[in-house]
């Protein structure tokens, strides 16, 4: 029986050993983590992270060859293939501050893999990492081999979060990286060996260990270069009385291009994206490219200028000020159908309009006050840092309150943001909650899910991004 053992049971590690387990059922397969509640999570019934469809996979196989636990050296020695997916936050001091990835828990993981091995393993990279960490990971292991052989193979994982479980069922390629040597070739084909008890064999791609790596680099970056694309558009749209809906659905026509990834929005979040293309430009520079690096930076340049011109459009709007005044926020997660608040541009807007005295008030369906309070307290990158090394229970925002109920939290309000684009938004009664908010009544509709021409019947003055402006708004600087 071949067994395999994940260490870390994040976002990534979870979901994926879930479903080998599922479709695999003659492979063992346990998830260790250091936390132990993050494991206790993982045996209950409230799973630490919400996806669709998760709960069912996990409860099928958990108990006969799926486990969870936190005796990590055990299940490492044991097993043959050991998938390593820890954080690679973003580096906050030292060299590469900002950008570089920061691989202290990818070099422990890696050492102790060296110490506890008393047999040959297979080590596949999971976690988004720079080019050339296997490498690295290649001479730890090496050098503290006593005569045990290790094959290093990066398997690069492309979930989307909210379909994550459908991606894993029904993948559009699995990636593997290896060395082009016979051992890498048959650590390659091992791997091979269980992706296609599911996966059609023209869908599993092999390839160099640096193809690989960067394979995920680059189509995070590109996707990422869309957004920030139908973005940038937006505000010239905006500045015009151009559509931008109409816009990128006449571009999306087009089957080169394609429709996908061209809604334009308050801006991109998740834990990826930023992360991965500061990677990209730190990896750049290093190796003597500004310009490339130069180039990307600019996806980001973009999306931090759409947060800001939406703060930009909501204080404008209200006479310059939102002091004092309360404002609702609906949606904090970074996209619907998670729960997941990773680099949200919730939290740049919240911020923002928290920087000009006004009063917020949060509705989201799946997260939590205490997750909300946190994000707004962090600073920039510590949100992929282990829990016990962030910030402990922050002194809340006292500015900002969280309710469990979109109503109450617009009753008063002067503005509404939506943030997120939850599918109940586009069903809440507008009606009724124009009745209980402050008038003028302001709807920042930061997704484009509300039908606009209803919402200014009833009476509301509405902000869509990259739509025509609102005559309210066309005297409005966008910028300040």
């Amino acid at each position: 029986m071949v067994k395999i053992c994940c260490i870390g049971a994040g976002y990534v590690g979870g979901p994926t050993m879930a479903v080998i387990a599922l479709k695999c059922p003659s492979i063992e397969v346990v998830v260790v983590d250091i936390s132990v509640t993050r494991i206790a999570a993982w045996n209950s019934d409230q799973l630490p992270i919400y996806e669709p469809g998760l709960e069912d996979v996990v409860k099928q196989c958990r108990g006969r060859n799926l486990f969870f636990s936190t005796e990590v050296e055990k299940h490492v020695c044991e097993a043959d293939i050991i998938f390593v997916s820890v954080n690679t936050p973003t580096k906050t001091r030292g060299l590469g501050a900002g950008k570089a990835a920061d691989l202290t828990y990818w070099e422990s993981a890696a050492r102790m893999i060296a110490d506890v091995s008393k047999s040959d393993k297979i080590v596949v990279e999971k976690s988004t990492v720079p080019v050339k960490t296997a490498e690295a990971i290649e001479k730890i292991l090496t050098h503290n081999s006593k005569g045990i052989n290790y094959q290093i193979l990066s398997n690069p994982e492309f979930l989307a979060e909210g379909t994550a479980i459908q991606d894993l069922f029904n993948p559009d390629r699995v990636l593997i990286g290896g060395r082009e040597t016979p051992e890498g070739q048959k650590a390659v084909q091992a791997l091979k060996e269980v992706y296609a008890n599911w996966v059609p064999e023209d869908r599993i791609i092999t390839t160099n260990l640096w193809s690989a790596e960067l394979s995920k680099l680059a189509a995070n970056a590109f996707l990422a270069q869309r957004i920030s694309s139908v973005n940038a558009i937006s505000a010239l749209c905006e500045a015009t009385g151009a559509n931008v809906a109409e816009v990128a659905y006449a571009v999306g026509t087009d089957s080169r291009i394609g429709p996908k990834f061209l809604n334009a929005s308050v801006g991109f979040g998740g834990s990826c994206f930023q992360k991965d293309i500061l990677n990209l430009v730190y990896i750049c520079e290093c190796n003597g490219l500004p310009e490339v690096a130069n180039y990307w930076k600019q996806v980001i340049k973009i999306n931090d200028y759409q947060k800001s011109r939406f703060v930009n459009r909501v204080v404008s709007s209200m006479f310059n000020t939102v002091a004092g005044k309360k404002i609702a926020v609906l949606g904090f997660a970074f996209k619907k159908d998670t729960g997941d608040t990773r680099e949200t541009p919730a939290i740049d807007v919240c911020k923002g309009l928290l920087g000009d005295k006004a009063k917020i008030s949060i509705y989201d369906p799946q997260v939590t006050e205490d997750q909300i309070q946190r994000d707004l307290a962090m600073n920039k990158f510590d949100w992929d840092h282990p829990i016990h090394l962030q910030p402990m229970s922050p002194t809340a925002v006292k500015e900002v309150t969280v309710t469990w109920d979109a109503y109450e939290a617009t009753k008063g309000a002067h503005g509404v943001c939506i943030l997120t684009e939850w599918d109940e938004f586009k069903t809440l009664d507008y009606s009724k909650i124009y009745l209980n908010m402050r008038k003028p009544a302001f709807v920042f509709d930061g997704r484009n899910v509300v039908d606009s021409d209803k919402l200014r019947e009833i009476g509301f003055i509405v902000y869509s991004i990259g739509k025509p402006l609102d005559p309210w708004l066309k005297d409005m600087p966008a910028v300040a």
